[in-house]
């Protein structure tokens, strides 16, 4: 075998180098258990010079065969394929056989197949060792473990030619599936087959438990990080009640245990976490992957997926552990003053989440974003009214307001949950690679396109859900391309004459005004009417009245171990704070702080970042927009007035702080925001000589973000 058993140019996600798994040539030291092997058979009654056996399955009774093990051939058949691409012109082939030994399926060079057909090694024929002696295959089903026969070692003579490598197939609960195996000219063996093979099983038993839990939990695994989302990395599947359910070899081979062990263990006795705990820190914006212990000592960095409609996991648990969090004081009160806004929040969303014990609703995608704020509460009430109802979904908000979690919950409760969620951010892929990843191509499409084409994110969402993040930013060409998708539900690849059926939900999502877009003729007219089916607007951070139950939220998230609460001088800070980078932002700073305050039973002021802390001071400092400049606050203040929510962080006034505003300045009427923001950015802008980098750091927001708002605004 030469360069074509290395791993491709290309590989898929999930796909390694071969030698990471590959096992050495044969060796005499094998003798030994050759003759084991050997003895086995002969103890069979069979001989060396045994004839190949030609009497295979009758089509009739191999085609039942292969409706019986239709999910296993479903499952092994690309991957197979792939595989032959590895080791196409090797004089080789790929073959799948059942527990019986009976071959399913085959696919390899043509010449070689022809070679193979001598011996009987076709479709229909079982290569059991009761049949065939010692090979690869037969032996597998005996060993149970990745086997190598290689030439003489064959228990019948006509087989010496055949270098066979075999790896069993196994489902999420110990049980065997069947056998890959790769079969060559003895002549061309290659240490690298063995470790192609092995992935190439290890990718099939991974499809099947995802297949079988995918409204599971299912975490995902590994002593060193970079190894979550390859082969290497270990899956366990949880329960509702926190059991282990499966797991994939992976897995085993890294808590030392076997399968039946391991289904005896809990996620808290595994782990020492509970389920809730796992889920709530991967529901948070931007989660990070988690540190777990194992019993041993063992520590494991740790990621999660649960594609699932309900959240029934987690049903029994408190949900409420962030307002059992809060204060005795807030949570005991019964009708708070309006003044107290977070901690009635806090107690409103725990009355709509249990009315009393023993109605719990189920806590699905949508009911989990219900954090108290009335303005979201009514926003996902009108959600609800259109999921499944075939009407597109518009969502509005600034960046980080967690327009992709709405979406996510969306497809979560939808009849779609358990298809593909494909999440497409118009604004970050270049606009001269766009169209290829909407659409897809063919292979040649244009310079640069990928062998064999690509298939578009609009086609793998077929089934599923169609995110299209920062819709305002796809090209204007490129929006009567998805407009036509939009009606006639068919995509055509690029470079392609073909048209593909697909059925998709499509959600939108976008910071801009599209209708002064539609004005400016920077927006298409009729797709702005095929997106906005329903339209809702998230707010922004500084609006909401639920700041204190997301921060312990993500808090919880954080740490759900031994989780801190926030202090009364944080949270006034929080509440003074305008954050322009909303819901991303607050996670930004309260992953630092926890970071910060490990092993502390608080978050404290000394915790947060100190460019947050410069951020905050200079918001607090700046005189309110009144006849006469205000006194700063004190530091016990608990909040600014509802006006200086319109000043970002960072703003210094070019002017002396001592001088008197003249009356002229003061404006007649009350500003909007928006009129308030494009002041406030002219007036840095003039601080900085009119320098854009400047004004951006000091305004603590993107330069993009300057040449929006004064593009957008008509006086600008």
């Amino acid at each position: 075998m030469v360069d074509a058993f290395h791993a491709p140019a290309s590989p898929p996600h999930g796909w390694i180098q071969p030698s990471a798994l590959a096992v050495t040539p044969p060796q005499a030291g094998r003798s030994e258990l050759i003759q084991q092997w050997h003895e086995r058979c002969a103890a069979l009654g069979l001989s060396r010079v045994e004839r190949p056996d030609f009497d295979p399955l009758r089509r009739s009774d191999l085609a039942v065969a292969r409706e019986r093990n239709q999910r296993l051939f479903t499952h092994a058949a690309p991957v197979m394929e792939m595989l032959l691409e590895q080791i196409v012109d090797t004089d080789s082939m790929i073959v799948l056989a059942d527990t019986t030994g009976t071959i399913l399926h085959s696919v390899g060079d043509d010449r070689f197949l022809q070679r193979a057909n001598k011996v009987a090694l076709t479709p229909g024929v079982s290569w059991a060792e009761h049949s065939k002696g010692t090979n690869a295959i037969g032996t597998t089903l005996v060993e149970e473990t990745p086997t190598v026969v290689h030439g003489g070692e064959h228990f019948i003579h006509a087989n010496n030619f055949l270098t066979c490598s075999a790896a069993p197939i196994f489902d999420p609960r110990g049980e065997m599936l069947g056998v890959l195996d790769v079969t060559g000219d003895q002549r061309s063996y290659h240490q690298h087959t063995m470790g192609l093979v092995r992935m190439s099983a290890r990718m099939i038993e991974n499809q099947w438990l995802s297949d079988d839990y995918g409204n599971r939990l299912r975490l995902h695994f590994h002593g060193r990080a970079e190894f979550i989302g390859t082969l290497l990395e270990g899956i366990i599947v949880v329960g509702v009640d926190g059991k282990i359910l499966g797991a994939n070899r992976s897995a085993l081979d890294q808590l030392d245990m076997s399968i039946a062990a391991l289904r005896m263990q809990s996620l808290p006795s595994l782990f020492g976490i509970t389920a809730s705990a796992v889920f709530d820190h991967f529901r948070t914006p931007l989660p990070t992957p988690m540190m777990l212990h194992a019993a041993n000592g063992q520590q494991f960095h740790v990621s999660a997926r649960f594609n699932g409609p309900q959240r029934s996991m987690v049903l029994d648990v408190s949900v409420t552990s962030v307002e059992a969090r809060m204060s005795g004081e807030a949570r005991a009160r019964p009708s708070p003053a309006a003044a107290d806004c977070a901690a009635a929040a806090a107690a409103a969303a725990a009355a709509a989440r249990h009315p009393c014990p023993s109605s719990h609703p189920s806590l699905s995608g949508l009911h989990y974003l219900d954090t108290g704020d009335a303005q979201i509460a009514a926003t996902l009430q009108k959600v609800r009214r259109v999921i499944n109802r075939d009407i597109p979904l518009l969502v509005l908000g600034e960046t980080g307001t967690g327009k992709e979690l709405l979406a996510r919950a969306v497809h979560q409760d939808s009849n779609r949950a358990r298809q593909p969620f494909v999440p497409v951010n118009c604004a970050s892929i270049p606009e001269s690679l766009i169209e290829a990843e909407l659409f897809g191509h063919e292979e040649g499409a244009f310079t640069g396109a990928r062998r064999k084409g690509a298939v578009g994110r609009i086609v793998q969402a077929n089934g599923g859900t169609l995110f299209l993040d920062e819709i305002g930013d796809m090209p204007l060409p490129l929006q009567a391309r998805l407009l036509r998708v939009l009606q006639e539900r068919n995509v055509t690849p690029l470079g392609s004459l073909k048209s593909i059926p697909v059925d998709i939900a499509v959600i939108g999502a976008t910071h801009r005004n599209l209708r002064e877009m539609i004005d400016a003729g920077t927006f298409r007219e009729d797709l702005y009417y095929r997106l906005n089916g329903l339209v809702v607007r998230l707010p922004a951070l500084r609006e909401r009245s639920d700041l204190d139950v997301v921060a312990q939220r993500i808090l919880l998230a954080e740490c759900p171990q031994d989780t801190p609460e926030i202090e009364a001088s944080v949270l006034a800070l929080f509440k003074a704070y305008a954050w322009p980078g909303n819901l991303r932002q607050l996670a930004n700073v309260l992953r630092t702080a926890a970071v910060m305050g490990a092993g502390e039973s608080h978050i404290c002021e000394h915790h947060l970042s100190d460019d947050f802390l410069e951020d905050v001071r200079r918001v607090r400092s700046r005189p309110a927009p009144a006849a006469t400049a205000p006194a700063p606050l004190p530091p016990e203040a608990p909040a600014l007035p509802e006006t200086a929510y319109a000043v970002a962080p960072g703003y210094t006034p070019p002017a002396s702080r001592d001088a008197e505003p003249p009356p002229a300045a003061l404006p007649d009427a009350p500003r909007t925001l928006g009129e308030a923001e494009i002041d406030m950015i002219r007036s840095a802008l003039a601080a900085a000589d009119g320098n854009i980098s400047v004004a951006s750091k000091r305004l603590g927001i993107s330069r993009n973000t300057i040449y929006r708002k004064l593009r957008w605004n008509k006086g600008g």
